[in-house]
């Protein structure tokens, strides 16, 4: 705010620098089409020498030069003095447009006409600020409700595995069977228990500004063969086929760690969303420019006001309460900056039970 605002000041400077500079230029123009009517006019009657307008005609055409540069001085003078009489207005207009500026609201600012630029650049300012505070509330009224939602579904896996370990515990002639239907119950639970501390642990440490970039060369053909290859558990789960079509020996300078994370991030997504019985495609391109991949699957089509919000902190596709439809709307979010870091582009299309994510990577010197 306070770098667009020193902007700001500096185009009020212009503005008044170009209205003096117009009417300067305008003023001397004027003059000198003001001299060559007069000399028009002056040429249309005979005078003689002793006619006190032949006179002074001969006076001015002699000293011309000179009165030329007194006059077009006084007319600099004249315009100088009379903006900046004007700024000291200007100044208190934009001291009360700069309350108006960090005012938390969204009502315009209004300026003179001929500050319109101004005004219409501190609108913008205003907009954005608005804007950006509204973005970030939501986004924290996400993360607090998530948070209560993870800590109410924590109590009941952790309950689960309570009571089953005190039920054998307790129960030492309990059947082999039902011992190990317990265990079993008590480990899924466990496990789900894991899940949710880990979202726990996301959110606590999720800081997005303080993402460093540690490029080195890499070949991405083969992390997205390996990436792929270590989910081939998770796709028997849901009877998914991968179908992984890359060029081959693809070479690229990026930060493999986040690198790594932004993949994982997609294809559990891919996983999740998918249909059973169905396949996730995922291609990777080289170009002149850079590379392209996309990870698509085959899915219920995400609807545009939901897509236009995929990549937003702590935004989950699914809405409701429960934690088990969706993980801490980090991942996405998480994943954009980490593309950006990187000074490329991550794009969501969904459309005929289709979900695409489309990446592209620059080439980087």
């Amino acid at each position: 705010m306070n770098r667009e605002k020193k902007f700001l000041t500096k185009d009020l400077k212009m503005v008044v620098l170009a209205k003096i500079f117009t009417t300067i230029l305008i003023s001397t123009i004027g003059f000198v089409v003001l001299l060559a009517l007069l000399e028009l006019i002056y040429h249309q009657f005979t005078f003689y020498e002793e006619d006190i307008v032949y006179m002074l005609a001969q006076v001015v055409k002699n000293y011309l030069p000179c009165l030329f540069v007194i006059i077009w001085l006084i007319d600099i003078i004249y315009v100088i003095l009379f903006y900046w009489k004007k700024s000291w207005g200007y100044t208190e207009v934009m001291m009360y447009a700069s309350k108006q500026l960090i005012a938390d609201d969204d009502k315009l600012i209004h300026l003179p006409v001929e500050l319109k630029e101004v005004e219409e650049q501190m609108n913008q300012v205003k907009m954005n600020a608005v804007k950006n505070a509204r973005i970030a509330k939501e986004a924290e009224q996400r993360k607090n409700d998530l948070i209560v939602y993870l800590a109410h579904d924590l109590k009941t896996p952790l309950t689960s595995v309570i009571g089953y370990l005190t039920l054998l515990h307790d129960e030492q002639q309990i059947s082999n069977e039902l011992r190990e239907k317990y265990l079993s119950i008590s480990l899924n639970k466990a496990e789900r228990l894991e899940e949710l501390i880990n979202e726990f642990f996301e959110i606590t440490r999720f800081n997005l500004t303080q993402l460093t970039f540690e490029p080195s060369s890499i070949n991405l053909t083969r992390m997205l063969e390996q990436i792929s290859y270590e989910f081939k558990p998770m796709f028997e789960t849901k009877n998914l086929n991968c179908n992984l079509k890359v060029d081959p020996d693809i070479q690229i300078k990026c930060d493999v760690n986040k690198m790594e994370r932004v993949f994982d991030n997609l294809i559990r997504n891919a996983i999740h969303y998918s249909f059973e019985n169905s396949t996730i495609k995922i291609t990777a391109e080289k170009k002149s420019n850079g590379v392209y991949i996309c990870f698509s699957n085959e899915g219920n089509t995400i609807p545009e006001e939901k897509l236009n919000r995929i990549f937003e902190q702590f935004y989950r596709l699914d809405s409701s309460r429960d934690t088990k439809t969706g993980g801490s709307g980090l991942g996405l979010a998480i994943a954009k900056k980490i593309i950006e870091l990187h000074k490329g582009t991550i794009n969501a299309y969904s459309e005929n039970e289709r979900i695409d994510f489309k990446i592209f990577i620059p080439t980087l010197s």
